[in-house]
């Protein structure tokens, strides 16, 4: 499932669109957030074939080496331990995986290229090649081998990203969310699961849609409000000679305080926080940090933070 902080993301770059534009409409952006919400599940189905298609650009390798006139020793007896990797067989037999692709049509069949340079990037790394000499690899070298490929070939392949960026723009940034719920989905995998064994869902409960959902909508709706309150909280500042990206990202961490009463208000601060550290100034983080503590102090003592459940002791908690 999407994290909630690729769901903020998600959301944030909504927002930024949505308030830059002239004549904007609350329906129609939206439905762009879901539309790229979706799409950042999709490029996990989309890199999940790529490591099948790697298997097989290696299984063709190995019949072209031992089909050439004169092939060699190596040629004649290749090492197929990447070709009988458990975890790869039991993705390629994956049936949700199929269904998706097959509904989706994705597709790598038009960047030969790229498969051959993140196959040789995979050649050379060291990890491949322990792998590979293992006399008895068990199921948990099948395991870590894949999980490293994602982790080093595919997170560091700029060719890929470039690949990536080219063919969608709701793709830029997400890569590295998506290769850390592979790896999570990899992980859970166990030897003895057959061809039903469960991927990641878009969601992990409809509270994360309704999160993303009632953030986008709240943000919008309690724009002049949240504005005003931040106005009040910077006073040696001109509301207008803040950094918009900061203002956004205060704004929707107000919203999430106030309407989300089963996160904690420590780590909503803390994402937001996290977040401007990528997408705005050097030194919002610290900005941000200063007025939003402020802002939830004085929320808490209006009784319009109000948080909900165990563990929230402290937070308002009822």
């Amino acid at each position: 499932m999407l994290s909630r902080r690729l769901l903020r993301i998600k959301v944030m770059q909504i927002l930024y669109a949505f308030f830059q534009q002239e004549k904007n409409y609350i329906q129609t952006s939206e439905k762009e957030l879901m539309h790229s919400i979706f799409k950042a599940y999709e490029l996990y189905h989309y890199l999940l074939l790529l490591i099948l298609d790697l298997r097989l650009f290696a299984e063709e390798r190995i019949e072209l080496g031992k089909n050439k006139f004169r092939p060699s020793n190596e040629e004649l007896n290749p090492n197929t331990r990447f070709l009988n990797n458990k975890v790869l067989q039991q993705l390629s037999a994956n049936k949700q995986l199929k269904k998706f692709l097959n509904d989706y049509k994705f597709s790598w069949v038009n960047y030969p290229e790229l498969i051959k340079k993140i196959f040789n990037r995979i050649l050379e790394s060291e990890e491949y090649n322990n792998y590979i000499s293992k006399k008895e690899p068990n199921y948990s070298d099948d395991k870590a081998i894949v999980i490293d490929i994602f982790t080093h070939c595919f997170a560091e392949s700029e060719e890929l990203f470039l690949s990536l960026e080219e063919q969608s723009i709701y793709w830029n940034d997400d890569v590295e969310f998506i290769i850390s719920m592979i790896n999570k989905t990899i992980g859970s995998f166990k030897e003895n699961q057959n061809d039903n064994m469960p991927l990641a869902s878009l969601y992990k409960s409809k509270d994360d849609m309704g999160f993303a959902q009632t953030l986008f909508r709240k943000s919008i709706l309690n724009h002049e409000f949240n504005q005003e309150l931040i106005g009040k909280f910077t006073k040696n500042w001109e509301i207008e000679r803040i950094a918009f990206m900061d203002t956004l990202l205060m704004e929707m961490a107000i919203v999430e305080a106030i309407e989300m009463d089963f996160i904690p208000v420590r780590v909503t601060l803390n994402e937001y926080i996290e977040i401007s550290k990528f997408y705005s100034t050097e030194k919002s983080s610290v900005f941000i940090n200063g007025i939003l503590d402020k802002i939830f102090s004085q929320l808490k003592i209006d009784g319009k933070i109000v948080k909900k459940g165990r563990g929230l002791v402290g937070e308002g908690a009822v």
